[in-house]
């Protein structure tokens, strides 16, 4: 029987603050169905207290670089320790958006057209680079570390624009550079084997950014349910659904689509979704009918080691 869990929040990456909010939401949430819950920062000692604590389950509610991409997944593993979310492999994939966008690609999953910039390999940033975008994928477009989440240093860039938005990125040592697709934002989030649901996002701001996720000040309407036609709804879910098991995630997902001229472009896949007051995932289950603490404990009971 599951009682103790120890539910990991902070972290070092640039999401720090939004995984503390989803770990002391998680934390409530826990306490209500009386299990016993503690929240740890990831540190050297992570290791010490898993064998002092001795928890069940770790809820991991780390977002972003060393939480997402299959380095803490490694530890827990070592350590054989049940977590949540996905494991080594597919966290590592899904985190690198080069990697899941071959994936995608390989298997018929549209995707922004896109290229990779190498700050090793390119000293200079000019106009043949310019002209090589331009040939290539075309302006505007979209500018954004390989490994980062939430929209984290991510820029719309037109010609005029666009050194002066590489340049800001330049502590990367590569970065994607995508089409930038309009038209409506549409996440879809899958829960284990089920296709939880769909939610679309009208952003004040130029497009959903991280200002946009995460501050209530930036007044992003989420509108659910959709308005799509069944085709389309259930197509938009059977790419997200295909995406997720392609890549090998467990536990829950959210898929980032854009839908423009009647297609559906999957952006990334995000492995281990926020679960703060403004996050989606909880408000597509709300939808569905599962209550955040339903979900949570959903989550918990789906943790496993060898994910």
């Amino acid at each position: 029987m599951i009682k103790k869990i120890l539910i990991l929040g902070g972290g070092i990456s640039k999401e720090r603050s939004i995984s503390i909010q989803t770990a002391k939401a998680v934390l409530n949430a826990l306490k209500k169905k009386n299990y016993k819950a503690i929240i740890c920062e990831p540190d050297g000692n992570l290791t010490n207290i898993i064998k002092k604590f001795k928890p069940d389950v770790v809820f991991n509610a780390l977002h972003g670089r060393f939480g997402e991409d299959g380095y803490i997944q490694t530890i827990l593993e070592n350590e054989k320790v049940k977590y949540t979310h996905s494991g080594v492999l597919a966290s590592s994939i899904a985190m690198d958006k080069e990697i899941s966008k071959k994936i995608f690609i390989k298997n018929n999953i549209l995707t922004p057209q896109y290229m990779k910039y190498n700050f090793a390999n390119n000293s200079s940033l000019n106009k043949n680079l310019i002209l090589k975008v331009e040939k290539k994928l075309n302006f505007p477009v979209v500018v954004k570390p390989i490994n980062e989440g939430s929209s984290v240093d991510v820029y719309i860039c037109n010609k005029k624009n666009f050194i002066t938005n590489i340049k800001k990125l330049s502590h990367y040592k590569k970065i994607l550079i995508e089409t930038f697709i309009p038209g409506r934002e549409i996440q879809v989030s899958i829960m284990g084997k089920k296709k939880l649901g769909a939610i679309e996002l009208k952003p004040k701001r130029k497009f959903y950014d991280y200002e946009a996720k995460y501050n209530s000040k930036a007044k992003t309407k989420h509108i659910i349910p959709v308005e799509l036609s069944k085709t389309n709804l259930n197509k938009i879910m059977n790419i997200a659904f295909k995406a997720h098991n392609l890549i090998g995630c467990q536990g829950v997902t959210r898929s980032d689509f854009k839908f423009n001229k009647n297609k559906f472009y999957l952006l990334e896949i995000n492995t281990q979704p926020g679960m703060t007051k403004l996050s989606l995932v909880p408000e597509i289950a709300e939808y569905a009918g599962i209550s955040f603490a339903e979900l949570i404990e959903w989550i918990i009971k789906d943790a496993s080691i060898k994910r």
